[in-house]
């Protein structure tokens, strides 16, 4: 009788539901949405009951198209870096302040304050923020007592979810790694860093492996979703280190790039990777004995995108009447320009910047535009200028440890123009997959397969996955971008003052 595989992925803007077979064949996938409640400038809340309710209902859609006692396990990946407290009976005693949430920056400068940021980087692999749970959880504290008070437990998206299935409240390496409260190094909560937030140690949930089985299915579960009373439930992991899996980044030294709205480079390590500047960040990996270091750029997909809607809008309309890409368009003005863009330089911090500037005022720019220069040349520039950025962080990585291929996923991984553009600047094969927009939803089957035993090890990732198309670096390309990379360098640091200047304004 086969078997199948059904994972979750709680989004920012809903749930992602996934029915795999044990041949790594996707049978059906159905989203359900959920809204997040954006107000106070910088304040996210998210109401749990619309996870669980997204879950069942995605859940129930998908079991008609087969018996449901023919799942093997049921694996979540979410959201990581929110803030849910719940009391004793594991249910919610506020809304989930999500990771976009930054009010708790007065609480991210006194953790500052207490521990200091090189120490505190080399414990979590991350820098203190706003960001992250145990800041939130500190804000909670400060502003809402009752309600710290009340709190049994601080819980993640899908830890909660995985409490609605099963009754049991723990949460992974990975999802801890999140709330920058987790020694890396020991796979522990940290003491000295709990201490210096002043919160309870006891409100931290337990951590297990992403493949235990955190357990069953409950009779209550089993009605509001339609599984099988007693059907295992993996503990499951974070969204990003189960999109590691996914794209296949399961083995120390394999490297990926996801390249949408925002981009990261990301790999698998034995060990941390500290960065002396701090710039990247540190991640535990739901593979058993591997962290994933990792390095996100604000405006990556979305600089290509500013790009369209802004600068080429003949593009955009000529592409509407044709009922075309209307980047194709774009990519083939691009492809008239050289390597280098006739020495043109974008500076693509549309948003600020994160790695590798961490930098909020960071600004956009193109430095050494001439009467000389072509439409062709600025719209390379732009797709040069993401690429150099990622190429930083490709470095810091190589640095540490050498790779010689970046596999791509995201939408911006359809571009043969710009994947070649990626191969020259990192200076290494560029390989796109089969699949592009699945990696976390396949990485949470693939956790759930091992959980349950119908997969030996996270290997079993090959099944799902193939290597459609290669990009190998030009030389001569590869060459022109060397020349130009401290160029791009001193472009950002020449102007770190004026933006200090702009913001200001």
């Amino acid at each position: 009788m086969p078997q199948y595989l059904l994972a979750h992925d709680l989004g920012t803007s809903g749930n992602k539901a996934a029915l795999f077979d044990t041949d790594g064949q996707m049978v059906a996938s159905q989203t359900s949405a959920y809204d997040t409640n954006f107000f106070n400038n910088n304040w996210a809340e998210q109401n749990p009951a619309d996870w669980w309710r997204a879950v069942c209902e995605s859940s129930r859609a998908l079991l008609t198209e087969i018996d449901p006692g023919d799942v093997a396990c049921v694996a979540l990946s979410g959201q990581m870096m929110g803030c849910l407290p719940v009391g004793a009976d594991g249910e919610p005693l506020r809304p989930s302040m999500i990771y976009c949430d930054q009010r708790a920056t007065e609480q991210a400068d006194r953790l500052t304050s207490e521990i200091g940021p090189e120490e505190f980087y080399a414990i979590v692999g991350h820098r203190i923020s706003a960001s992250y749970s145990i800041e939130k959880l500190m804000w909670l504290k400060d502003n809402e007592p009752d309600t710290y008070a009340a709190t049994a437990h601080m819980l993640n998206a899908k830890d909660y979810v995985n409490f609605k299935l099963t009754g049991q409240i723990a949460t992974d390496y990975s999802d801890a790694s999140g709330t920058n409260a987790f020694d890396l190094n020991t796979f522990k909560w940290s003491q000295p860093i709990v201490e210096a937030a002043g919160v309870s140690a006891a409100m931290l949930p337990e951590t297990r492996p992403s493949t235990d089985i955190l357990g069953k299915i409950t009779s209550a579960a089993a009605g509001a979703t339609g599984l099988v009373e007693g059907t295992p439930v993996a503990v499951g992991g974070g969204d990003g280190s189960c999109a590691a899996v996914g794209v296949g980044c399961v083995r120390a030294g394999m490297a990926y790039g996801y390249v949408g709205s925002s981009s990261w480079i990301a790999l698998a390590s034995e060990k941390p990777i500290v960065d002396p500047q701090m710039r990247t960040m540190n991640w535990a990996h739901v593979v058993p004995g591997y962290l994933h270091p990792a390095g996100t750029m604000q405006t990556a997909g979305s600089s290509y995108q500013w790009l369209k809607n802004e600068i080429c809008r003949a593009e955009a309309a000529e592409a509407a009447a044709q009922d075309i890409d209307p980047y194709a368009l774009i990519d083939a003005q691009i492809a008239d320009s050289p390597p280098g863009a006739n020495g043109l330089v974008f500076l693509p911090y549309l948003m600020g910047e994160r790695t590798p500037r961490w930098n909020p005022n960071a600004r956009g720019a193109l430095v050494g535009l001439t009467l000389a220069h072509k439409r062709a040349d600025m719209l390379r520039a732009v797709l040069e200028g993401v690429t150099y950025n990622l190429c930083i962080i490709a470095d810091i990585f190589r640095s540490h440890v050498p790779f010689d291929s970046v596999t791509v996923i995201g939408g911006g991984a359809k571009g043969a123009v710009w994947r070649q553009m990626m191969a020259d600047i990192y200076n290494c094969r560029i390989q796109k997959l089969n699949v592009l927009e699945e990696a976390t939803s396949m990485g949470a089957a693939v956790t759930a397969g091992v959980g349950a035993g119908v997969f030996e090890n996270f290997d079993a990732i090959d099944r799902f996955i193939s290597i459609d198309s290669t990009c190998q670096p030009d030389a001569d390309a590869a060459a022109q971008y060397e020349k130009i990379k401290p160029i791009f360098e001193k472009c950002y640091h020449a102007l770190v003052d004026v933006y200090e200047d702009m913001a200001e304004l």
